[in-house]
C-alpha cells in the first residue's frame, strides 16, 4: 500500500497571517535564544572575507528576529555596517553607514532607522541580512507586502569590472522557523535568497 503526501503550497498573504501568528506565541526569552542561535550559525557562512555588510534593525512589536547578536559579531570583526532609511512614498531605501555617531530613531512604523549621516552606494553592498515572515525551499521569501527589499534586493544584483566573474551580493535570510515546501505566488521578479538561517538549519539556494 502506498502513502501519498500531499504538500499544501500557500500564497503570500496566507503565509504572512500564519507567521505572525506564530510569532506573536514566542516569548521574549524564546525569541532571544532563537536569535542568538541564528548569530551562532551566521558565524560559519562563507561571507566573513567580505566588507560591507548590511543589516535590518528589529521592529520589536513584531517580533523580528533579534540581530544585536550578528551586529557584536561584525563589529568584532571591524566589518563595515550599512543600516537603511525607508521613503514610503517611493518604496526606496537609503543606505548609511552606521558609525558611533549615528543617530538611530523610530519612524512611524516603528523601523529603527539612520536619522541621517554617510551615504554608501549599494553597488558597495557585499552581503545583506534580509527580513522576512516566510521562505520555502526555493529560497523565495514572503515578507510584509511593501516591496521595499524587493526592489532594494534586484538593485543589489551587480557586475563588477575587476574580475571576470559577475560578483553578486549574497543575500541571508534570517527566520525563527523553518522552510515552506513552496510559496504559491512567486513573481518573475521576485529576488531569490542565497541563504536563509534558522535556528537549526542553514539553507542553501
Amino acid at each position: 500500500m502506498h502513502t501519498f503526501y500531499y504538500f499544501y503550497s500557500m500564497n503570500k498573504k496566507e503565509l504572512r497571517l500564519k507567521y505572525k501568528a506564530l510569532r506573536n506565541q514566542l516569548s521574549e526569552e524564546n525569541l532571544e535564544e532563537m536569535s542568538l542561535a541564528i548569530a551562532n550559525k551566521v558565524l560559519k557562512l562563507p561571507i566573513w572575507e567580505k566588507t560591507y555588510f548590511h543589516i535590518f534593525l528589529p521592529i520589536t512589536e513584531h517580533k523580528e528576529v533579534n540581530t544585536e547578536f550578528i551586529l557584536h559579531l561584525l563589529s568584532g570583526k571591524d566589518k563595515e555596517v550599512i543600516i537603511s532609511k525607508s521613503n514610503f512614498e517611493t518604496r526606496e531605501m537609503t543606505h548609511f553607514l552606521l558609525t558611533d555617531n549615528t543617530k538611530i530613531k523610530k519612524n512611524q512604523y516603528n523601523i529603527p532607522e539612520s536619522v541621517d549621516g554617510i551615504e554608501v552606494p549599494v553597488c558597495k553592498i557585499d552581503v545583506v541580512f534580509v527580513p522576512l515572515l516566510a521562505f520555502d525551499k526555493n529560497g523565495h521569501r514572503a515578507g510584509y507586502g511593501k516591496g521595499f527589499y524587493d526592489k532594494f534586493l534586484s538593485e543589489c544584483k551587480r557586475d563588477t569590472s575587476d574580475s571576470e566573474l559577475a560578483k553578486q551580493t549574497i543575500k541571508i535570510g534570517l527566520s525563527f522557523f523553518e522552510a515552506e515546501e513552496n510559496i504559491d505566488d512567486v513573481f518573475e521578479n521576485d529576488v531569490r535568497l542565497d541563504y536563509c538561517v534558522t535556528p537549526n538549519e542553514v539553507y542553501r539556494f
